[in-house]
């Protein structure tokens, strides 16, 4: 694998063909798509996906594609709106009692359905000492914020120097009650949560690593290992997945996923539908099709497994969740389908 060598990420068609992820003839389109979106693919991941032969749930999420160069009407370069609600440089004031950081707008890997993918990537991706100065005094003047969510871009990218700076200037910060870290590392590069990058994440705030992760198969021993050094370092893990069309969207696959995770010290947070990012179409499935798991779900898993189904509005207006409804006209529907009589107040 002399293109994926230790700690090196396959960024170009030729170094995921060495990589024995692509074959010869794909080298230039996977080129194609490179020079229009980030691409990067640790060897960890070039590890997992050759497992299967360069197919298979990982391959899809991380692998270029020809498809994303095709852009349906609907796609949006924004599709959650960030720009409308970025006051300062490298933050999104969304909702009234937490705001969002972006420290960098670099990962490890870049998912080939990402919501941010216009920005991510992207030379000198790593938000300046002023910018980030000028984000904390923007938090700090709004005492009604509550919650810091660290995201970008990949926050566990950084240094450990670093994220203890960072986390402990937001602990610095009165009002500030919760810190949030938005992650692919511990699956995506999980050799580099080692001890003393657990360790920087220690505060006297409670800290929260909302892991991303979509496929059982992305937990291997190093994953979970990485997931356990975080969580002995005093984080409380949670789990975000995106809903996608040929790497989860079945029922027992999401079912294997959210068990493993619950196993590991992990509580499913979030299941998103897909976002309108653009050239993605071929990763979305129906609202009513992510209805239908959920609701599978329901009676198959504890409720320790189970997700709320959340969809992002496009333009800005936030998360909802669109979960299946288990009321009825003439009453309740158990997760079977069956109906059941009562009261309607």
């Amino acid at each position: 694998m002399t293109g994926c060598g230790p700690g090196r990420a396959a960024r170009t068609g030729r170094a995921l063909h060495e990589a024995g992820l692509i074959p010869a003839d794909a080298v230039a389109d996977a080129d194609r798509v490179a020079a229009r979106y980030a691409v990067a693919v640790t060897p960890h991941l070039a590890r997992l996906i050759g497992r299967s032969g360069g197919a298979g749930p990982i391959a899809r999420q991380y692998l270029p594609d020809m498809a994303e160069l095709e852009r349906a009407p609907e796609e949006r370069d924004d599709p959650i709106g960030d720009g409308a609600h970025s006051p300062v440089a490298g933050l999104v004031h969304r909702y009234p009692d937490r705001v969002l950081l972006m420290p960098t707008t670099l990962c490890p890997v870049y998912c080939r359905f990402c919501f941010r993918r216009e920005t991510v990537g992207k030379p000198g991706g790593v938000l300046a000492e002023a910018a980030l100065d000028a984000a904390f005094a923007y938090i700090e003047a709004r005492p009604g914020i509550r919650e810091a969510i660290l995201s970008g871009g990949d926050p566990l990218i950084l240094s450990p120097a670093r994220l203890r700076r960072i986390l402990a200037r937001l602990g610095r910060i009165a009002h500030v009650e919760t810190i949030r870290i938005h992650t692919r590392v511990p699956v995506a590069d999980p050799a580099r949560v080692d001890d003393e990058l657990a360790a920087s994440l220690r505060s006297d705030r409670p800290v929260y690593v909302a892991v991303h992760c979509n496929h059982a198969d992305e937990l291997d021993e190093a994953a979970c290992a990485a997931l356990a050094r975080l969580h002995g370092a005093g984080a409380v893990l949670l789990s975000q997945t995106v809903l996608l069309r040929g790497v989860n969207d079945d029922a027992g696959a999401l079912a294997d996923l959210f068990r493993k995770l619950v196993r590991n010290r992990v509580k499913p947070y979030y299941l998103h539908h897909p976002d309108l990012a653009p050239g993605t179409a071929r990763f979305r499935v129906p609202v009513a099709r992510g209805q239908e798991l959920m609701r599978a779900l329901r009676g198959a898993v504890s409720g320790l497994c189970l997700p709320t189904y959340v969809l992002d509005i496009p333009g800005g207006h936030g998360k909802v969740p669109v979960g299946p409804s288990f009321r009825g006209t003439d009453g309740l529907i158990d997760w079977r389908g069956a109906r059941h009589p009562h009261p309607p107040a």
